[in-house]
């Protein structure tokens, strides 16, 4: 799973309680790779972890991690390479077979369950996070209002949903938060840069009420973001 240093960290246990039907391992594993691509940590033409490591670090078997890996390059997601510098590498052509797999109706579950999760953190932490503590999302929303790069632009958007996380729930919901955007990855469409920059003014609003302790305003900030992605 993805933590604050955006590499991958110990599996807690809590995928079988996503909506649909859950996330096996070997469904982790694309999660996690799809949320390192949408992040900029893995980009098309690298190369992957050793597969023992890659289980070392998701906390499953080296053996579902490579049947996991087989079948992303069965899907064309990934490339295998043999030789002295072979090994498991993103496929160039990864946003083109990302776009065949969605799913509409698993992505809306997804989404509303992530709705549900960003304003119950709200509505629970809404008059207890002191400013200090928004001081990295606000850098965030800043670093979007400034982006140019279509690409950077979502790295950040995935990055500002994971520190709300972090922030408002501790990095156990920060992971939480990672099982269901690394799947979205997969099964939504790329927003638009100016979707994007609508749900970043969403951003700031939030910021802004979660400074003030105004939990109604707050929640309602989440709602419009979503709206805003959904046009």
């Amino acid at each position: 799973m993805v933590n604050a240093a955006g590499k991958f960290g110990p599996l807690v246990g809590h995928a079988h309680v996503l909506p649909g039907a859950g996330q096996s391992g070997s469904e982790l594993v694309r999660s996690r790779i799809a949320l390192r691509v949408r992040l900029a940590t893995l980009l098309p033409g690298d190369r992957l972890p050793d597969t023992g490591v890659l289980a070392d670090e998701l906390g499953i078997s080296e053996i579902t991690v490579r049947r996991a890996l087989e079948g992303m390059c069965q899907d064309g997601l990934l490339d295998r390479r043999r030789g002295r510098a072979g090994g498991t590498f993103i496929a160039p052509g990864w946003d083109a077979v990302v776009a065949l797999l969605h799913n509409e109706e698993e992505a809306a579950s997804l989404d509303a369950f992530h709705l549900l999760l960003e304003c119950g953190l709200v509505a629970h932490s809404s008059g207890e996070v002191t400013a200090d503590r928004l001081e990295r999302l606000q850098a965030l929303v800043t670093e979007m209002d400034l982006a140019d790069d279509p690409t950077r632009l979502l790295e950040l958007e995935a990055r500002f949903h994971l520190d709300l996380a972090e922030t408002l729930g501790g990095p156990g919901i920060r992971e939480f938060a990672a099982d269901l955007l690394g799947r979205l990855c997969l099964l939504q469409p790329v927003p638009e840069p100016a979707m994007v920059r609508a749900q970043n003014l969403c951003h700031a609003e939030l910021l802004a009420e979660l400074g003030r302790g105004a939990t109604d305003p707050a929640v309602r900030a989440v709602k419009a973001h979503q709206r805003a992605r959904l046009g």
